[in-house]
C-alpha cells in the first residue's frame, strides 16, 4: 500500500494494514450474526426473549436521562447525523486527506444504506408497520466512530493489538450509546440495535479496503 502526506506527515491508507486482518475477522463474524438474526426474526413484529430480557434490565429513562437519550438519538437524525458528517468531511479536507474524506461519506452511506435495504428485505417491525431491523441509528452512528477511530489508528501510527483494541472500542462505545438510546426510547428492539452495530461493523472494513484499492490503482 502506497503511502499520502498528509500535513507534511506520512500516512498509510484509510484502512491501516496493522488492524486489516483483525477487523476482516469481526468484520465476517459482524455479517454473520446480522444474517442469523436476520433469519430468526424476518417478518416478525414481537419481540423476542434477548430483548425481553435486556429491555427488563435497562428499564425505562425519564427526567436528564431522558434527555440524554433524545441528544443521543438527534445524532442519528438527518440534521446531526449530516452536521457530523459534514464537519469530519471538511476537517479531511483541511487536513488535505481526501481519501480520509472519501471514507467518511461513502463508508457511513453505504452502513445506513445496507441498514435500510436490509430492513425491506427482513420486514421486522415495531409499533404497527414500522421496519425496525436493523437500527439505522445505531448503524450510522458506529460506522461515523469507526471510520474516525480508522483514521486515528493510521495517523498514530498504532500496532495490531493497540490499533485493532482502539478501533474496536470506539465502535462499541458509540454503537453502545446509540443502541442504548434507541432501547429506552422505545424506538427499536435490543437486537434490532445489535444488528444495527454489526452492520457497520461489517461494511465499514470493506469499504475502507475498497477505498484504498480504487486509490492506490490510480496512481
Amino acid at each position: 500500500m502506497r503511502r499520502e502526506r498528509v500535513n507534511g506527515a506520512s500516512v498509510a491508507g484509510v484502512l491501516p494494514s496493522a488492524v486489516r486482518v483483525g477487523l476482516g475477522g469481526i468484520a465476517g463474524f459482524a455479517a454473520a450474526v446480522v444474517f442469523v438474526f436476520g433469519v430468526r426474526y424476518a417478518g416478525d413484529g414481537q419481540p423476542g426473549g434477548m430483548d425481553l430480557r435486556v429491555r427488563d434490565v435497562l428499564g425505562g429513562v425519564a427526567g436528564s436521562w431522558r434527555d440524554v437519550a433524545l441528544a443521543t438519538d438527534f445524532l442519528g437524525e438527518p440534521v446531526g447525523a449530516a452536521a457530523l458528517v459534514v464537519a469530519a468531511v471538511a476537517g479531511c479536507l483541511l487536513l488535505r486527506w481526501p481519501r480520509a474524506a472519501v471514507l467518511v461519506g461513502v463508508g457511513v452511506a453505504a452502513a445506513v444504506g445496507t441498514a435500510r435495504l436490509l430492513k425491506f428485505l427482513v420486514g421486522r417491525t415495531i409499533h404497527g408497520d414500522n421496519l425496525s431491523y436493523p437500527s439505522g441509528h445505531t448503524a450510522f452512528l458506529t460506522a461515523f466512530a469507526l471510520v474516525v477511530a480508522l483514521l486515528l489508528a493510521g495517523r498514530l501510527g498504532l500496532g495490531r493489538a493497540a490499533g485493532v483494541s482502539f478501533v474496536f472500542t470506539a465502535a462499541l462505545v458509540a454503537g453502545a450509546a446509540m443502541g442504548w438510546a434507541q432501547v429506552v426510547l422505545g424506538a427499536h428492539y435490543p437486537t434490532d440495535a445489535l444488528g444495527g452495530w454489526c452492520t457497520a461493523m461489517a461494511v465499514v472494513p470493506a469499504v475502507a479496503w475498497g477505498v484504498d484499492r480504487v486509490a492506490d490503482g490510480r496512481r
